[in-house]
């Protein structure tokens, strides 16, 4: 802890990779209640009392078990004219001391490897209000395959995993995920840059502490590691919200089988007046851009199809992207949430295969809550004459660049 003491970050960050994280949390109350569990020196606290809810008048819990760093938290706090806002707590995460529904926004940025991301999942969820959101960054993979070397070092500190993995523990966790952001290597250099120096002008000083000398091999390791394998892994920030009854919360969400394929019919020709959507599933499932495991359906009470959507490939001026249609709900159980639960898992099963981009022709009042936006926003156009609303794009991995141009619908759809 003293090699970190005084230092401007205690995990790679950046105050731009903080605002636009805040971004993905959604919409907060004027004056929102932000908790920000392992806050150290409050770099983040400090961002948040000031920003978070756009107003300037959030009131920051930001808790630390290491006491010096709060007293850091403290000093810039009154610097800043921010101290009746921050409240600095030294508690343990892991046994966080306040009511249910406590905050609107809980911040762990560079911290939850502490009790672990899954645990972190699990237990702060209760500490939300209503319409509240999680925001936890991990470090993980973005190798497909890491080397030997670098994957012996993780295993040992801090096993990490895929970001299909993490996405898979949100959902089961009951969380619906609101964006993703991988902090660029510049995070890495600004908090990477001033340890190094300070590990290099400890010199020869930790040979007289057997403590001293085990604190410094390890901060020399994991810089070396860094060095040479940074591109292996990285930090994801992850901005969450807990699934609610609306968000279809609970209803039992899964890949058709080829025993759903009558029911999946069955309730495409009651979405719609026509039979058109009912065929072109069908004639979907036999053309090559059919892609297995991305036709999803949603139980209703009665464990039969309530409700089903497809992806499927498309291209957008060469670049394979995906096409969300059609989409439908059995009438009966229309508000239920069986639509919003179907498509929510279908899209985290995209994420999950690596996806990095999803476009539907659709209702301008709906499909923004998955976190579509204009697809003209990126360039992107359909290949016929449509309002620009309602051509619409979500972006599913940030890190990939978002290509430009013409829809190329799969040859089934007829345009």
């Amino acid at each position: 802890m003293e090699l970190h003491r005084g230092l401007p970050r205690q995990s790679p960050g950046s105050d731009a990779s903080t605002r636009h994280l805040l971004s993905l949390c959604g919409p907060l109350p004027a004056r929102p209640r932000v908790l920000d569990v392992g806050c150290g020196p409050g770099r983040s606290a400090l961002l948040l009392a000031a920003e978070a809810g756009g107003a300037g008048l959030a009131e920051v819990t930001a808790v630390d078990l290491y006491e010096p760093f709060l007293d850091e938290l403290r000093a810039a706090a009154e610097a800043r004219g921010l101290a009746e806002r921050i409240r600095p707590v030294n508690a343990d995460m892991g046994a966080l001391p306040f009511e249910d529904g406590s905050f609107d926004l809980i911040w762990a940025e560079g911290s939850a490897f502490v009790i672990g991301f899954d645990r972190a999942l699990a237990e702060w969820k209760r500490l939300l209000a209503p319409g509240g959101a999680l925001m936890l960054s991990d470090c993980e993979w973005t190798a497909e395959e890491p080397s030997a070397g670098v994957r012996a070092f993780w295993d040992a500190q801090y096993p990490l995993r895929s970001r299909a993995r993490n996405i898979a523990a949100v959902q089961a966790a009951g969380y619906r995920l609101l964006g993703t952001h991988l902090q660029p290597d510049s995070d890495w250099a600004r908090y990477y840059g001033p340890l190094g120096e300070r590990v290099r002008d400890a010199g020869g000083a930790d040979a007289a502490d057997a403590a001293a000398a085990a604190a410094l091999a390890a901060v020399r390791e994991e810089l070396a590691v860094r060095e040479r394998h940074g591109h292996e892994y990285g930090y994801t920030g992850y901005a969450l919200a807990p699934v609610s009854a609306g968000d279809g919360g609970g209803r039992p969400t899964r890949p058709e089988t080829d025993a759903d394929r009558a029911a999946v019919r069955a309730v495409n020709l009651a979405a719609f007046e026509t039979p058109l959507e009912a065929d072109l599933v069908d004639a979907l499932r036999a053309d090559a851009s059919w892609l297995p495991g991305l036709s999803y359906v949603a139980e209703g009470p009665d464990g039969a199809v309530a409700a089903h959507a497809l992806l499927t490939r498309c291209e957008v001026d060469g670049v394979p992207a995906l096409a969300l249609a059609p989409v439908a709900t059995d009438p009966r159980l229309q508000r239920s949430g069986a639509g919003s639960a179907v498509v929510r898992a279908l899209l985290a099963a995209a994420r999950a295969r690596g996806e990095a981009l999803v476009l539907v022709l659709g209702h301008p009042a709906y499909y923004p809550r998955f976190g579509f936006v204009p697809a003209s926003r990126f360039g992107i156009r359909a290949p016929f004459e449509v309002p620009d609303e309602a051509m619409m794009a979500l972006v599913l991995d940030d890190s990939v660049p978002v290509p430009t141009g013409t829809i190329a619908y799969p040859a089934p759809f007829g345009v």
